[in-house]
């Protein structure tokens, strides 16, 4: 076999924006030390056998710093980061909105004790593209003035009326990396005029306002190239309507990440969002012989395959791995091997 018939997936698909990241499918938050602790173990704990993280942990300062304490609970987060707990790189960090007095010791004290290892900045209640470009500029002036060359990327919560009328210049900005749904802040902004019923596994996934608002900014995601991540499930116990509600964001809606808020709910939006077996093995067999054919046309199972449907078929297959799916040991060597 040539050297050209070896030319990775990424490269030989998606030319420049090969360098892109895939995102773990699962986006875990903890605000609370204990439960910040238990859910890096955790994620240590279900790694072990794919050897990588099969979902990112966010450590919350929005909403898990008591009042008053947000100093020492940013030098908590910063010090989580760069522990061994933090054992594949891949936890993150929500800081305070960009309107709070806190916003900006936030990213300087994270930018400075632990920027080096910081998966990504989540920003919540962005109220439009001048504010999300502003905040940016402010990780940028943190950067510069702790020598930090690295860059962190930012998601991005969506969850006011005017961010979600500006989502695709938001997604569009240099930096980031993901958008959020932020479903309870934006069915609140409604003052009253969407029910309380939107907000339910089930609710959220049939009212006209709450719908439109998930597709925008699942459409704005995909256009900038960036990642979509659905909001959360409240109903943390009813496993069968967390499923179900991870199978509508992923296969209806176009969603590739979704958001946890208790332990339980990893596996199942893992499981959700991973590809079935049969999609994953007539992946591996469409990649292989494309590659053998140089990325050139082929054919399996008397139908037509060429670059467009190569890479439909890698995302599949990404995501298999992502998820921990069992892959060939061989296929995982060619494409996945560090």
């Amino acid at each position: 076999m040539s050297t050209l018939s070896l030319i990775h997936p990424r490269q030989a698909l998606f030319g420049a924006e090969a360098s892109r990241p895939a995102l773990p499918v699962c986006d875990h938050y903890a605000g609370v030390e204990a439960r910040m602790r238990k859910s890096l173990a955790l994620q240590e704990e279900m790694g072990i056998s794919s050897g990588h993280a099969l979902f990112d942990v966010t450590l919350d300062l929005e909403d898990g710093a008591p009042v008053g304490g947000e100093d020492d609970h940013v030098q908590l987060v910063a010090e989580l980061v760069n522990s061994e707990a933090n054992a594949y790189d891949r936890v993150g960090a929500r800081v305070h909105s960009p309107s709070h007095p806190h916003f900006a010791e936030d990213i300087d004290t994270l930018v400075k004790l632990s920027g080096h290892r910081l998966a990504y900045l989540m920003l919540p209640k962005v109220a439009d593209a001048d504010e999300a470009r502003r905040a940016l500029g402010t990780i940028r002036e943190a950067r510069t003035r702790h020598g930090l060359n690295r860059p962190i990327p930012v998601h991005v919560l969506i969850e006011t009326l005017t961010a979600v009328q500006d989502v695709n210049a938001i997604a569009r900005l240099a930096g980031i990396e993901s958008l959020s749904f932020g479903l309870m802040d934006f069915v609140s902004e409604h003052r009253g005029a969407i029910p309380a019923s939107a907000m339910s596994a089930q609710g959220q996934f049939t009212h006209p306002l709450v719908l439109r608002a998930k597709l925008e900014i699942s459409a704005a995601a995909h256009a900038a190239r960036i990642t979509p991540s659905h909001c959360v499930v409240t109903e943390f116990k009813n496993h069968r309507a967390l499923a179900d509600a991870a199978r509508k964001a992923s296969h209806d809606l176009g969603y590739t990440r979704m958001w946890s808020i208790h332990p339980d709910q990893i596996p199942v939006i893992i499981e959700a969002f991973a590809p079935v077996t049969a999609e994953v093995d007539d992946a591996i067999e469409i990649l292989m012989a494309a590659q053998a054919a140089h990325w050139a046309p082929t054919s399996h199972r008397g139908n037509l395959h060429d670059r467009a449907s190569y890479r439909h078929y890698w995302a599949v297959l990404e995501r298999a791995w992502l998820t921990g799916q069992p892959i060939p040991e061989e296929v995982e060597a060619a494409f996945f091997s560090a």
